[in-house]
């Protein structure tokens, strides 16, 4: 018994390091592989997604640029709401439509003959000089206030995100000070007999781009001949650039305080 207690502990011994060597070597060849498969898939992984997103954002911008969807300020008529939606893209007016137009009565048949033509006339023009169409004249005054409107916001619009480009070939200050001296004046109240009569224009570029009365005569018989004489006058001072302009039949003395009025935003904005 005492001369086999030291072969024993031999023999487990051995043993014990045969188990060890096989469990090592066991491991390591299925150890290898997953560690090279884990780092060879993370690259492959993360690399694409790195550069998806940042691809997808500058053709998302690049494909917004001048293009949209603009909605012009809703202009009052004597029969209702005229409001005009531009689809502008590359800069320019491909799609013109009344969003709100006059209703009921009679009022129906003028919007329908009138609006189809004067969106076309919108995207033929590409601005809003253009005609008013014949027996909806209050219609074709609205429609045309809503879209210089809208015609202002996308010129605004691309004025903010193109501005920088365009200096950047330039001499610098030329392009920024288009933007810069677009502004709103608003002339002295002027009375009338009937009521005051205060006007308030946008000027860019030294030119009238949009005119509108912020006070008119207003009660009984002056409303309807401020809603008769205001959009005319409006668009007269934007067509002539100046306070020269011709007074409204049966509107003398709105006619006169608007032309007064006006001659006091222009002094303001330097003539």
């Amino acid at each position: 018994m005492r001369k086999s207690h030291p072969i024993r502990r031999v023999v487990l011994a051995t043993a014990a390091t045969v188990s060890g060597v096989v469990l090592l070597l066991s491991l390591k060849p299925a150890s290898d592989p997953a560690a090279a498969s884990a780092a060879g898939a993370a690259p492959q992984q993360t690399a694409p997604g790195r550069q998806t997103p940042q691809g997808g954002q500058q053709g998302g911008a690049q494909a917004a640029a001048g293009s949209g969807t603009v909605t012009g300020d809703a202009a009052q008529t004597q029969y209702g709401t005229v409001q005009v939606r531009l689809t502008v893209a590359g800069g320019k007016i491909t799609k013109a439509e009344a969003v709100q137009a006059p209703k009921g009565g009679l009022s129906d048949q003028k919007t329908q003959l009138s609006v189809p033509k004067l969106n076309q006339e919108a995207v033929a023009a590409q601005s809003a000089r253009i005609d008013a169409v014949s027996g909806a004249t209050y219609t074709s005054a609205g429609y045309k206030k809503s879209l210089q409107s809208a015609l202002d916001k996308v010129k605004a619009s691309s004025a903010g995100s193109g501005g920088s480009s365009a200096t950047s070939g330039s001499t610098g200050s030329g392009g920024s000070s288009g933007a810069a001296r677009a502004r709103t004046v608003t002339g002295k109240v002027s009375q009338t007999q009937y009521g005051p009569v205060q006007v308030r224009i946008t000027v860019s570029g030294g030119k009238i781009t949009k005119a509108e009365a912020v006070q008119a005569p207003k009660g009984g018989l002056s409303d309807q001949k401020t809603q008769l004489s205001v959009p005319k006058l409006n668009q007269e001072a934007v067509a002539a650039g100046n306070a020269d302009i011709d007074a409204v039949s049966g509107a003398t003395y709105t006619s006169t305080g608007y032309k007064q009025s006006l001659q006091s935003a222009l002094d303001q904005a330097g003539g």
